[in-house]
């Protein structure tokens, strides 16, 4: 369970969320959790064991799709993968990942693309990447009671500009700038920023500077929160883990060795078993019991 249960079903919002800030400062036990959700079954199951924020990322067109990198993925596929995640949650806040081109023209595109998501998805915030050149879009997005997480650093979407994924704010100069975008993005409204790939002293530095909480994923372990996507501490990435991410379990493996053993059973007719086969004169009490494919 988190460390700070809530109470009966209440949500995790974005003012418990800034209240933590504070918090951490005070016990080691207050950090913030987070991890990606791309569906109703894994929603639940992260929001039962007390994940306090689910992301719908866009990594959903890698992990789920099966794209190179999240670019291809669309508004519609991300408005119907969160609008999963939010049936299947109660108290974790859901944070979804406006993805490559949606917020990308003028600013009031991107408003009502952001709409879209809380509108008819269900998402009480959303994630936008960039720094500085995203100040007067988290404004307009802000001014219209829609919260806003940021995202700087190593920006997934900036692939083709960034030449690849690499580790940022290494000298100096990228280092000043890292600190300018997330400067930007607290001064512009947001309520928390995610940094990704960058060196654990500058997102450090980062955590200490702002009054916003900072989400990690590979930024070291003096951030607020950290973040890591489900597939890759689940062992379903096969076979590429990124250096910051921990697996906790090989589900992948189990999930292939099941299947074998289906296989098997009924290759050998030993599935179904009588036990598993309706007969004559019964009767099926609930439709909810039986599978529909």
């Amino acid at each position: 369970m988190s460390a700070f249960p809530r109470e009966g079903n209440g949500k995790f919002t974005v003012p418990e969320l800034l209240q933590r800030k504070s918090e951490i400062r005070n016990s080691a036990n207050a950090k913030i959790t987070c991890l990606t959700a791309y569906d109703y079954p894994t929603a639940r199951l992260l929001d039962e064991a007390g994940v306090d924020v689910l992301l719908v990322g866009d990594s959903l067109s890698m992990v789920v799709l099966g794209h190179e990198n999240t670019l291809p993925v669309t508004i519609d596929d991300m408005l119907r993968h969160t609008a999963a995640v939010r049936r299947g949650t109660k108290r974790a806040l859901v944070v979804a990942d406006m993805p490559y081109g949606s917020y990308h023209t003028d600013n009031a595109e991107s408003l009502r693309n952001a709409v879209r998501f809380v509108k008819e998805a269900g998402a009480e915030a959303v994630k936008i990447e960039g720094g500085e050149r995203r100040l007067e879009l988290i404004v307009r997005l802000t001014g219209a009671e829609i919260p806003v997480m940021g995202h700087v650093g190593l920006t997934p979407q900036s692939v083709n500009a960034m030449g690849g994924y690499r580790v940022q704010g290494k000298t100096a100069d990228a280092a000043e700038q890292l600190l300018r975008d997330a400067r930007a993005v607290e001064a512009a409204g947001a309520f928390a920023v995610v940094l990704e790939a960058v060196p654990r002293e500058l997102a450090a530095q980062i955590t200490r500077e702002l009054r916003i909480p900072t989400i990690g994923i590979g930024a070291g372990p003096d951030c607020d929160g950290q973040i890591l996507v489900l597939h890759d501490i689940l062992g379903l990435n096969f076979g590429h883990t990124a250096k910051f991410a921990r697996q906790y379990a090989n589900v992948g493996e189990m999930i292939s060795r099941a299947v074998t053993e289906y296989c098997d059973d009924v290759r050998q007719g030993s599935f179904p078993s009588d036990a598993e086969s309706y007969h004559s004169g019964q009767t099926i009490h609930s439709r909810k019991s039986v599978p529909v494919i």
